[in-house]
């Protein structure tokens, strides 16, 4: 992998305030990212919000705010995502409503009409607001699109201007059979099956006498570009392409190695709508699509009529920051669905953390702070990271919480068998020798916890340093 690595999450759709199911995807992506820093790699990491389309027109018109207003009320409330998850304060935050974003869209759409892959037709099919794009029946489940049930489908006849999808049938199968492409793997057999279907090409302007809310189609004012043809670009755009005035796009996209992060409905977005502009655009495909699932509650999806939704805003007030991400990157598996409830996130929240590395922590501290004359003098060369270097390069943050949760059992199961407090009074050099043992195996541990719980990590290295128990890491919670 290059030196250079560049991850980015999807951007969320701002017709309403962000979720738990944006959280997670922050929160894995940020994880990575900060391996990959503290591995020494040179990282651009980007999220961003997608800010034009029809929901969001139709959105703004009810809440009787203009669509520039309603639109930046949403980004700064998915701004606030930033510190309230303990993100990296570097990570780049790039809207579809920027100036620049804008001119890079249309140079992309300038480059795919070059290439002769952008033409005009009129066009009758049966529309899905909520995908923001035609259905085709073959797509249908019970007559309706399958990640909106509850929406009817709208039958529109409008002249649009359509991509030539249809030109990149056999580059796709190409670039989707190479294992690795996509994670995890039955993802990427997805999408070859999705080809098998044969590639329609799709419609990537709206009339602007029915939808006004968009980028402006180049060289014709009566149409806005489709919301998605716009979003994706922004994964280039936030580089800074085409200028590439820092030369980010050159260094992070074609040297390095650009990895997006998805929802699993993503797919024909990700890995083959967009793979397919970059071709055509002339532009080097993305190195890598990570899949995730998504969160359920109560064996049920998530909605406000249901009243089972649940707020990133709301867990850090009931867990905070550091809790919260340990919650979502190790109790929600990194690529299935997994279901939460409160009753369950306070159970994993007390048997693990505020029972488990809170407790461990103060028994260990508490024992070198009474009985060590000085603090543990440790290396600073730890391979603590290099422990689950294997599970980051597969992407899985679950599995290598995993196996620092397996350390901080074995240690518990030391204390329990060796019990150092009691050996000590009778044979003190062996007792110091095991309680030396333990703040080193701390330290390891709290190095390993730095890119998912780095406050956590810094509390118990600075405990260490001290050689004095810490406060309480992890409130019980009832």
């Amino acid at each position: 992998m290059s030196e250079k690595f560049y991850l980015t999450t999807t951007l969320p759709y701002v017709n309403s305030d962000p979720h738990i199911g944006f959280a997670l995807e922050l929160v894995q992506a940020d994880a990575v990212a900060r391996y990959f820093k503290l591995s020494g790699r040179e990282v651009f990491f980007s999220t961003g919000t997608d800010e034009h389309g029809q929901k969001i027109a139709e959105k703004a018109d009810e809440a009787g705010k203009s669509r520039q207003d309603y639109v930046d009320h949403y980004a700064a409330e998915f701004k606030k995502l930033i510190p309230t998850l303990g993100i990296l304060s570097d990570i780049h935050f790039i809207r579809t409503t920027d100036e620049a974003h804008v001119r890079a869209a249309q140079e992309l759409w300038r480059r795919c009409e070059k290439a002769g892959d952008i033409y005009k037709k009129k066009y009758k099919g049966l529309y899905c607001v909520g995908d923001e794009m035609f259905m085709k029946e073959s797509e249908l489940v019970d007559g309706r699109c399958p990640n909106h049930p509850n929406l009817e489908l709208q039958e529109i006849e409008e002249e649009n201007y359509f991509f030539r999808l249809s030109n990149y049938q056999k580059y796709l199968e190409g670039y989707l059979s190479r294992e690795g492409i996509i994670v995890p793997e039955w993802r990427r057999l997805e999408a070859l099956k999705f080809l098998e279907q044969g590639l329609e090409d799709f419609s990537i302007s709206r009339e602007v006498s029915r939808m006004d809310w968009g980028i402006p189609v180049p060289g014709d004012a009566g149409h806005v570009m489709y919301v998605w043809f716009d979003a994706l670009t922004n994964y280039i755009s936030t580089l800074g392409w085409p200028e590439d005035t820092d030369g980010n796009y050159k260094n992070f996209w074609e040297n390095g190695f650009p990895v997006q992060v998805a929802g699993k409905d993503q797919i024909r977005f990700q890995s083959i709508m967009w793979q397919a502009m970059l071709k055509s655009a002339g532009l080097s495909e993305t190195k890598k699509v990570v899949y995730h699932g998504f969160i359920t509650s109560g064996g049920q999806k998530m909605s406000k009529s249901l009243g089972n939704v649940i707020s990133p805003f709301e867990l850090v007030e009931r867990y905070g920051t550091e809790a919260t991400r340990y919650l979502l990157l190790r109790h929600v598996h990194p690529f299935e669905d997994t279901d939460i409830t409160f009753e369950k996130l306070t159970e994993w929240y007390n048997a693990n953390l505020a029972n488990g590395l809170g407790n461990l922590a103060a028994r260990i501290m508490k024992m070198a702070e009474t009985h060590l004359q000085e603090p543990v003098d440790i290396k600073d060369d730890t391979d603590a990271l290099a422990a689950y270097a294997n599970s980051f390069e597969k992407f899985n943050v679950g599995e290598a919480l995993d196996s620092i949760w397996q350390k901080i059992g074995s240690l518990d199961l030391f204390i329990q068998t060796e019990q150092p407090f009691k050996v000590i009074k009778t044979d003190r050099e062996k007792g110091i020798k095991d309680i030396t043992y333990l703040v080193s195996s701390l330290y390891d541990i709290a190095v390993s916890l730095k890119p998912f719980m780095s406050e956590t990590s810094e509390k118990i290295l600075a405990a260490i340093k001290e050689n004095k128990m810490p406060e309480s890491l992890f409130v019980r919670k009832e």
